[in-house]
């Protein structure tokens, strides 16, 4: 039997429940941790830090079963969480999983319920994905690809808010029988197979279907535009999909674009990938349109906007967060002379031809007011 100290989300039952596979937080009681602190609740998981003149509150639990605790353990670890064995407050021993940095002293204090009505369901979510590969991958291989799983989380909460069904079917997901469903790769994405019956338009279902999804997140596409100038901003990118099709010319001109993150809105992250992408502080945003990008295979939806902006004088400039091995070149360009690569051809993607035919439509509007 292991005395466990669990302090921050693990704390939260229906998260200690659902990761040791087990109702363990039943028989858990309160208890507390001196010289640490969980560093508040910005994230998603925030880590129990060592600290001096801390105080964590959390939960004491006696875990017999092997299987749980390695359940719990494998999801420390992906968070990148270690076992350190300590004394609570009360004298009683008990291991800890603790997580490196140093804290902030001045950040806001960590309570759990204010942090599960934040944070609950998309923790719940992302728990069940990182769970799923207990047994099947080590905790280290799934440690860079947290980012990834949160931001699926997020994603499919955000879906939940469906868009109107007045010309289009109303037919319910959950009308849909799906009987078999596994992930045939799991890496940085997912790809899912699913066997389904759909209901169809004359009222029967569907025979049964064998179908392929790229489960990806949602994103966020910025067209930066300087109205007063009339001029946009666009940034160029080695991409793989034109690579992977066998495109002699792989490197694309596109809006500025990165993944919303778990816990953003898409204006948050729009506005954080301009900095990011193009080192621009935009003075503001107008919503385009948000859409799937390719419904029949990907799970990926778009949130496009048009960013106001002052753009430099420089034709070109560069890019990108070198943590994420981005390599970004930017252009700024005349629109008539942005217009004209949709006639070219050189402007073969979707969103940045979308984006530069909505600013056709309405760039009279905004020169106007600018």
């Amino acid at each position: 039997m292991r005395a466990l100290f669990l302090s921050g989300p693990l704390a939260w039952p229906p998260l200690l429940d659902l990761v040791a596979g087990a109702p363990l937080s039943a028989g858990a009681k309160p208890a507390a941790l001196d010289g640490a602190r969980v560093q508040g609740a910005k994230c998603c998981f925030p880590p129990l830090l060592p600290m001096a003149g801390g105080r964590a509150e959390g939960l004491l639990i006696h875990v017999e079963a092997q299987e749980h605790y390695d359940r719990l353990s494998f999801f420390a670890e992906t968070l990148g969480r270690a076992p350190v064995p300590k004394h609570l407050d009360d004298g009683r021993a008990a291991v800890a999983f603790m997580g490196t940095g140093t804290p902030n002293a001045q950040a806001r204090a960590f309570y759990i319920a204010d942090w599960a009505a934040r944070w609950g369901s998309l923790a719940l979510l992302a728990a069940t994905e990182i769970m799923g590969y207990f047994g099947h991958e080590p905790a280290g291989a799934l440690h860079w690809r947290v980012q990834m799983i949160l931001a699926r989380a997020g994603a499919r909460i955000a879906a939940s808010q469906a868009a109107p069904a007045r010309l289009r079917s109303d037919t319910a997901a959950e009308d849909v029988m799906e009987t078999t469903r596994r992930d045939s790769h799991a890496g940085f994405f997912v790809t899912r197979e699913y066997e389904l019956r759909h209901p169809g338009f004359d009222g029967q279902m569907s025979p049964l279907l064998r179908r392929e999804v790229f489960v990806a997140t949602d994103a966020a596409i910025v067209l930066p535009y300087d109205a007063a100038r009339d001029r946009v901003l666009l940034v160029e990118q080695f991409r793989m999909g034109p690579y992977g099709r066998g495109d002699p010319r792989p490197f694309v001109l596109e809006p500025v674009a990165g993944r919303v993150d778990a816990g953003e809105t898409p204006e948050d992250a729009a506005l954080r990938e301009c900095k990011e992408e193009a080192a621009l502080d935009l003075a503001g945003l107008e919503h385009v349109t948000s859409h799937y990008c390719s419904p029949g295979c990907s799970t990926e939806f778009y949130h496009c906007y048009l960013g106001l902006a002052d753009l430099p004088e420089k034709g070109q400039g560069c890019g990108g967060v070198a943590t994420e091995n981005e390599d970004i070149r930017t252009h700024v360009l005349g629109f008539e002379q942005a217009l004209r690569l949709i006639t070219t051809g050189e402007a073969n993607v979707g969103p940045l031809v979308l984006m530069l035919l909505w600013l056709q439509r309405e760039r009279a509007r905004l020169r106007a007011i600018a």
